[in-house]
């Protein structure tokens, strides 16, 4: 059948979803003269997928119809207009059997039986089909069907006989299933070409989160695993698993990213490198997001383009304390050389985040790109678990781009014995350790690279400080003993450390 694509570019043998993303994961879209089931509970995105799916149709001149046994037409079109939409050009069949009429007249006055009720619904249902022809349908829902039925048998063989009309007829179809009998259901994953589940979990806090699974697609392959979608204006964004299998291009690797501060280059040999991943790892205030943004303000200084995500932090504050530290932002957000994306994991799927990470890396160019940090990126997946998976297949993706990705991760505790939530380390490229030590009546910061991959990097542990003068690390603390630990003991005879005050020379 050929039709003129005006979205994106139809694959022979297959039609568009619809759903941006949603046709890469299905492998090109939904199989043409064949039938998919749409499984999922109420609230879950089948109407909006369903409709989706016939506006891409008749955006293509394709004729569409969505036949309803359980929604009106009137709320149909109602939901369409919460997106905006125009249903204009798509046939809608409000089904309705006699005996839910209300009306006197379609009364009967014996009791109807199950046959009866059953191919008096299919009946009028082919009459439609016969009358529109479409290419595209939509029969919402199996539920009806199944109740009318009142045996398996007898429902797998009505859906059967409607596969076999719609493929003979040449029509792509979409089968909703409210999953209210489940057990039920299994019967139909054979007789359907595709089937495709949508899911809602709603967390103790923040906004439900919804996912799709491809179940089944035959004869191709396809994305399998959760894909996290939401549901806003405008309808379904679906987003894909990133499988970074699929990315292998290398791309050239430029110099180090230096940091401009002489004695933190000098401790982590010279810079961190392009394609790799750093761990900045430490108590909450001991200046690892500052060191983040030391980085970036080098990159921005040198052309590059940069990215920050920040799951923590305010985009006003964020941008005052960088100002504060001598570091002004402003200017690169206004020449759209920084991004900035202040993300709320109550609300903001997992997979949103890495949609919006891949699209700064390749549409905008992003060559450094900061997560700060991971302990929110963390409480925004449904499952802790699985952290480090999609950290590590996000870290592998940006480093095959020769991408400097750094990682804010936050450990429990001030000083002393520090736990983490999660162990990243092993995933990192490089891991800068920051540590609270007690010396001379007051409270200072340690820094050190437990951990370095690509190059060579000193081992000795240096003084950091953060002040309006910017990011300082002072000489090796040769004179002290026990600095990780946080109570260290003094073992040298001068003092080493940096000066406190504000206008002291260094």
């Amino acid at each position: 059948m050929s039709v003129t694509a005006t979205g994106p570019q139809a694959v022979a043998g297959m039609l568009p979803t619809g759903v941006d993303g949603f046709d890469d994961v299905l492998g090109g879209g939904y199989a043409e003269s064949h039938i998919h089931l749409i499984e999922g509970q109420p609230g879950t995105g089948k109407t909006t997928l369903a409709l989706q799916f016939l506006r891409d149709g008749n955006t293509r001149g394709e004729r569409g119809l969505y036949i309803t046994l359980s929604e009106s037409r009137n709320e149909l079109l109602a939901a369409a207009a919460s997106h905006g939409w125009s249903l204009d050009g798509i046939d809608i069949y409000e089904f309705v059997p006699p005996e839910l009429s209300l009306d006197p007249a379609q009364e009967q006055s014996v009791i109807y039986t199950a046959d009866l009720e059953l191919g008096e619904t299919v009946r009028m249902v082919m009459a439609e089909l016969e009358r529109v022809r479409p290419t595209r349908v939509v029969f919402d829902s199996l539920a009806d069907i199944r109740l009318l039925a009142q045996s398996g048998l007898r429902y797998r063989r009505q859906v059967m006989a409607l596969k076999h009309y719609l493929s003979r007829n040449g029509a792509t179809a979409l089968l909703l299933d409210d999953l209210t009998e489940y057990q039920d259901n299994l019967a139909l994953h054979s007789i359907a070409h595709g089937v495709i589940r949508l899911e809602q979990v709603a967390p103790q806090f923040g906004a439900e989160r919804r996912r799709l699974r491809v179940y089944k697609m035959r004869g191709r392959e396809f994305r399998g695993g959760y894909h996290d979608l939401v549901i806003r204006k405008g309808g379904i964004m679906l987003f894909p698993r990133l499988v970074a299998a699929e990315h292998r291009e290398q791309r050239p690797l430029g110099p180090m990213l230096a940091s401009g501060v002489q004695e933190l280059d000098a401790l982590i040999g010279g810079g961190l490198d392009r394609g790799t991943g750093t761990l900045l790892l430490g108590p909450s205030g001991a200046g690892k997001s500052s060191l983040a943004l030391r980085f970036v303000t080098s990159a921005l200084a040198a052309g590059e383009k940069v990215l920050m995500v920040s799951f923590d932090e305010v985009r006003h504050v964020l941008l005052r304390r960088a100002a504060g530290m001598g570091m002004d932002l402003a200017p690169h957000l206004q020449t759209a050389h920084l991004a900035l994306a202040q993300v709320d994991p109550a609300e903001f799927p997992p997979g949103e985040v890495v949609s919006l990470v891949r699209r700064h890396v390749e549409q905008v160019g992003a060559s450094v790109v900061v997560l700060d940090s991971l302990n929110g990126y963390q409480s925004a997946m449904l499952d802790e678990a699985f952290l480090v998976l999609q950290i590590h297949e996000l870290l592998s993706y940006l480093n095959q781009h020769g991408v400097v990705t750094l990682m804010v991760l936050a450990q429990h505790g001030l000083v002393g014995p520090m736990q983490t939530s999660v162990d990243l380390t092993y995933v990192s490229d490089t891991v800068l350790l920051l540590r609270f030590f007690e010396a001379g009546g007051q409270i200072r910061r340690a820094i050190s690279v437990m951990k370095k991959r690509t190059s060579g990097h000193e081992s000795t542990i240096r003084e950091y400080r953060m002040d309006s003068r910017g990011i300082r690390v002072g000489e090796p603390l040769h004179d002290f003993r026990g600095v990780l630990t946080g109570v260290p003991s003094f073992v040298g005879t001068s003092n080493a450390l940096l000066d406190s005050r504000p206008d002291a020379k260094r």
